[in-house]
């Protein structure tokens, strides 16, 4: 199904560029498959060293987020253990990747077995981070110790109502960009970065990056938004009209296809047009879906192959990546 215009090389191959004795590329691919359905896709396709750097950073993003929406914690220890990764992110003294991944085994955050196996391979994670060149690591470890801090903050607001939701779009944009539109700017850092050819557009990337973020996660939560209450997380606020955070939604995904567009244009490489042309697409689909079916409802795994089938096919031909 996934071609994109190019293979994936095999593991074996992608775990070669690594530097000996870390990691292999093949276990980091396995914690992606079970932790993201839509990343497992696209991270792929990625050229080297992008691909690595993109797939650490992700991995560890998924750590904050699962100590931020730790539903068997108390907002109290929810804060301690951010306190806690954001010192290992920092390389403070404190607690190291075995003693967290201890922690967190002997204490589990979240029942989902996948984000469970990611904290229990902290180390080999860490170890990844630690080894990737020294520019891109330390844009990761910015990137990834702002998220965090914003997300404590979410938490301690959320504390002090009582573990209400979001107050109004205002809230809910500002949660956007903690867990998502930071997540853009530094895919996008990570892109320019090593890329000249790049440079006359990287302030239109660098402006539309957090919006493009803001899209996905909007999407997100209004598919969710069900199971989410389910849970005890309410993110979309109940005095907004759900039909203006759609709206919302698919301004901002305008900005995400404008950002894809840009970097076609520009000549970059394929597998960066096809990376961020892909998950437009399907949350281009799931908001259609949700708006006409409500929540819950998603793309069917045949529907995800036509898109990317469909990518494949204008990239192939030359055509605008997204429509």
């Amino acid at each position: 199904m996934k071609r994109l215009g190019s293979r994936p090389p095999p593991l074996q191959e992608v775990a070669a560029g690594l530097d000996p004795g870390g990691p292999t590329a093949g276990r980091l691919d396995e914690l992606l498959h079970k932790t993201s359905r839509t990343f497992a896709l696209s991270i792929p396709v990625l050229p080297q060293p992008t691909r690595r750097e993109v797939t650490v950073a992700y991995l560890l993003f998924r750590v904050a987020d699962t100590l931020e929406d730790a539903t068997a914690w108390t907002p109290p220890e929810r804060l301690d253990e951010l306190e806690r990764f954001g010192r290992l992110m920092r390389e403070e003294p404190g607690d190291g990747p075995a003693e967290l991944a201890a922690r967190w085994e002997a204490h589990p955050p979240v029942v989902h077995g996948g984000y469970r196996e990611l904290l229990a391979d902290l180390p080999a994670v860490f170890e990844a981070f630690r080894r990737l060149a020294p520019p891109a690591r330390e844009l990761v470890r910015q990137h990834t110790l702002r998220t965090a801090a914003r997300m404590a903050s979410f938490v301690r607001q959320a504390a002090g109502r009582g573990g209400g939701g979001l107050a109004d779009v205002e809230e809910l944009r500002a949660y956007c960009y903690a867990v998502a539109g930071i997540v853009g700017e530094m895919l996008t850092e990570l892109f320019l970065l090593g890329r000249p050819a790049l440079a006359p557009i990287a302030a239109e990337l660098r402006a539309r990056a957090a919006r493009f973020g803001e899209a996905l996660q909007l999407v997100n939560i209004l598919k969710d938004s069900d199971s989410d209450a389910g849970e005890g997380r309410r993110f979309l606020p109940t005095a907004v009209d759900r039909a203006e955070v759609l709206a919302l939604a698919r301004g901002d995904l305008d900005e995400a296809r404008k950002y894809v567009l840009d970097l076609q244009r520009s000549g970059a490489p394929r597998g960066l047009v096809a990376f961020t042309a892909l998950p437009v697409l399907l949350a281009r689909g799931t908001l259609d879906r949700v708006e006409r079916q409500g929540p819950g409802a998603k793309l069917t795994r045949p529907e995800v192959a036509a898109l990317v089938a469909g990518l494949d096919a204008a990239l192939d031909a030359g055509r605008p990546a997204i429509p």
